[in-house]
């Protein structure tokens, strides 16, 4: 594997998107470091000690890199174009305008592009005056005063910076995804997450509980392979083409295959979950500073991402937004009528209707084990953390997307290296 990068770093043009990438990265690593105007600093930093690591200010921060607890500039992240990302791609299934407006092509996608990007501006500001608001409420648990002089016009200043942060992030995404390896969005998530790799490292290390010691590094190496093995395994349907005639020529028929993935919706139903799983806590602590009663404060205990209750309404989310998301990117109907339209059939399958209710009876009990699979490593950094006591860095929802992401950078990879005749990456 060493050898194929350093022959990836002989190519110029490869090397020049590697670096590219590199400094793009580092570019929002440091904006994740700067902080908002009119924060104090010295009272930010009372509020990370005391509940910066916990609860769901604890895993937003998590997708940030540690930029959210900072209040940086970047502190937002990727996670209001993510979102806006998922919810067009929703709205394109089912609201029949843009539906067809994404099927007219690179114009059509453009549009698209741009209605999400407007969305991202809105999303990010409301999230950046929600986000006030709840550090504003945690001043009280710290004993500090955050903002001082806290007024309108600083909350708008705060929340204009983030949101002008959010854009930029955005845009050093997108062109990551044009001028470096691509993935920019993914790659930003994974950097903001690798970021925190050290602090784990230590905190296992320093851990008082010896079998926690001895048991980790295989439970993460058992975690790993079987989130490999799962997101890299495939159905292969095989399809026969039969003889054509274009014109005055007669076409030969082959074989082929369609390749349906386990888990073919990847980490989106995951991402997705825990977004609108960390709505009601957020919403419940902005709201527990209440005095006539202490609903908000019992709704963010309730929900919160250490408890069991949070658990399973995230694995129910996750199974649901699976088949959701799969029936969005893979349309039996729609293949059945492409490999009639050319020709193409499975083999023992009447073209037509039977070939979609075949695609859609195997991509169902393909997609309930890898809707599980996903459940279940989200979870179980709190099952573990429930019967050994021991605390992990990361969560089962990092992990997802730490895997993915590296296992499609090195396809990407993997396939540059191949039409410049490198062997690739996966054997």
């Amino acid at each position: 594997m060493m050898s194929t990068i350093l022959g990836a770093f002989r190519v110029p043009e490869i090397r020049r998107k590697v670096l590219f990438t590199f400094a793009m990265l580092g570019l929002y690593r440091l904006g994740s470091y700067i902080p908002a105007p009119a924060v104090n600093a010295s009272a930010l930093r009372q509020i990370q000690q005391s509940v910066g690591g916990t609860g769901v200010l604890g895993l937003l921060n998590t997708f940030s890199g540690g930029a959210l607890a900072r209040v940086a500039i970047f502190g937002l992240g990727i996670t209001p174009y993510i979102t806006s990302s998922i919810v067009l791609q929703v709205l394109t299934a089912v609201v029949p305008s843009l539906e067809k407006l994404s099927k007219e092509g690179e114009v059509g996608q453009a549009r698209i592009t741009q209605y999400t990007r407007y969305l991202t501006v809105a999303l990010a500001f409301a999230q950046s005056i929600g986000y006030v608001f709840l550090f504003k409420s945690l001043e009280t648990q710290a004993g500090v005063n955050l903002i001082p002089n806290f007024n309108v016009g600083k909350v708008f200043m705060i929340a204009i910076t983030l949101t002008a942060g959010s854009v930029l992030v955005m845009w050093l995404g997108e062109l990551i995804t044009q001028r470096g390896i691509g993935n920019g969005i993914s790659l930003m998530i994974f950097a903001s997450i690798v970021s925190g790799i050290p602090t784990g490292v230590q905190s296992w290390w320093n851990s008082p509980d010896q079998s926690f010691k001895v048991m980790m590094p295989f439970i993460v190496f058992a975690v790993v392979a079987g989130v490999v093995f799962v997101q890299t395994g495939q159905r292969r349907i095989p399809v026969q083409y039969a003889k054509r005639v274009i014109g005055q020529r007669m076409t030969q028929g082959g074989q082929t295959y369609i390749p349906l993935t386990v888990n073919m919706a990847n980490v989106i139903p995951v991402i997705f979950a825990a977004t609108v799983m960390a709505v009601p806590p957020t919403v419940g602590q902005l709201i527990g500073q209440n005095h006539i009663h202490n609903f908000g404060t019992e709704l963010a205990n309730f929900l919160s991402p250490d408890g069991w209750h949070y658990v399973v309404g995230e694995a129910i989310l996750i199974i649901l937004f699976t088949y959701f998301y799969t029936a969005i990117v893979f349309n039996p109907i729609d293949q059945a009528e492409n490999l009639k339209k050319y020709g193409g059939f499975i083999p023992g399958i009447r073209p037509g209707r039977p070939t979609a209710e075949f695609l859609d009876r195997v991509l169902a009990r393909l997609t309930f084990p890898g809707a599980l699979f996903l459940a279940f490593i989200a979870a179980l950094p709190t099952i573990l953390i429930a019967q050994t006591g021991a605390s992990f860095a990361f969560g089962g929802t990092a992990i997802l997307i730490v895997i993915g992401v590296a296992l499609d950078t090195m396809r990407q990879l993997e396939a540059q290296l191949m039409m410049r005749n490198y062997e690739g990456f996966l054997k």
